[in-house]
């Protein structure tokens, strides 16, 4: 089931996306809800983000041939780093390159997984009963920043629209073997799938869960497979008029224009 916010008369609803069209829920989609019979047709409502998360919770280096391409041995433990909410943008909108690093901004397709419920301490058997489901998602990165100028991440990450996540939530997958696809103006730059993942679905939630409460509608950003632009020779960065899309087997496309902030 695809469960999909949109924009109707100026206020955000979730709906169930189907062939026909968005089915209009009522009800809290983390508590109980219900599909109704009002259906608007695909045309007539904007895609939003899909949740508006409490907490952005990313993953470092998660994939093996990502970690191979970075140079660096594979983690023994998940390497967490979290992202502010300001980051937050959704299916169609612009990733902003910011004035102060516009230079080095990089792609970053991941998968990501949105929390169900209020969650802490879960074993790694009753993880997946705490997911509401899965979307699609890029961790845009300042590289300069990153690994230039600053001590630590937090910068890089953090600028306005540097997390695009969409185009809706995807109840029904396995998170631990889809293909994963990202491209720039058509070009495919990275290709993967999440089996490659060093640590799977199940051992994030469970991992995180015991670092911090997991709240309902919060994010776990699973990693990056390789083929990220600063790893290129030469290195390729987004510039504005880029379109990127990130595809996921069983979720479908997040596109995201980029333009230079005013």
């Amino acid at each position: 089931m695809r469960l999909a916010r949109i924009r109707m008369d100026d206020t955000a609803a979730y709906a169930v996306a189907d062939q026909d069209g968005y089915h209009l829920v009522e009800g809290d989609i983390f508590g109980d809800w219900k599909k109704t019979d009002r259906v608007l047709p695909a045309d007539s409502a904007t895609l939003l983000a899909p949740v508006e998360p409490p907490q952005i919770i990313a993953i470092g280096l998660n994939y093996r041939r990502h970690a191979k391409e970075s140079g660096m041995e594979l983690p023994d433990h998940p390497l967490i780093f979290v992202k502010t909410l300001n980051t937050i943008t959704g299916p169609g909108m612009p990733i902003v390159l910011p004035k102060m690093a516009p230079a080095e901004v990089d792609f970053e397709a991941e998968l990501a997984l949105v929390i169900g419920k209020r969650t802490r301490n879960v074993s790694e058997d009753d993880a997946l009963d705490c997911l509401l489901g899965y979307t699609c998602a890029q961790d845009v990165s300042a590289r300069d920043c990153q690994l230039r100028f600053d001590k630590q991440w937090a910068r890089g990450k953090c600028f306005d629209t540097f997390a695009p996540i969409g185009p809706w939530i995807e109840t029904d997958l396995d998170g631990d073997n889809a293909g994963i696809r990202l491209t720039v103006n058509g070009q495919t730059m990275q290709n993967s799938n999440t089996a490659d993942m060093i640590f799977g679905c199940r051992q994030l939630v469970s991992y995180v869960s015991q670092c911090m409460t997991l709240l309902p509608g919060s994010i776990i950003l699973t990693g990056t497979p390789e083929g990220v632009g600063f790893s290129r020779k030469p290195p390729i960065f987004l510039k504005a008029g880029d379109t990127t899309i990130v595809e996921i087997e069983g979720i479908g496309a997040l596109t995201n224009t980029v333009e230079m902030e005013d």
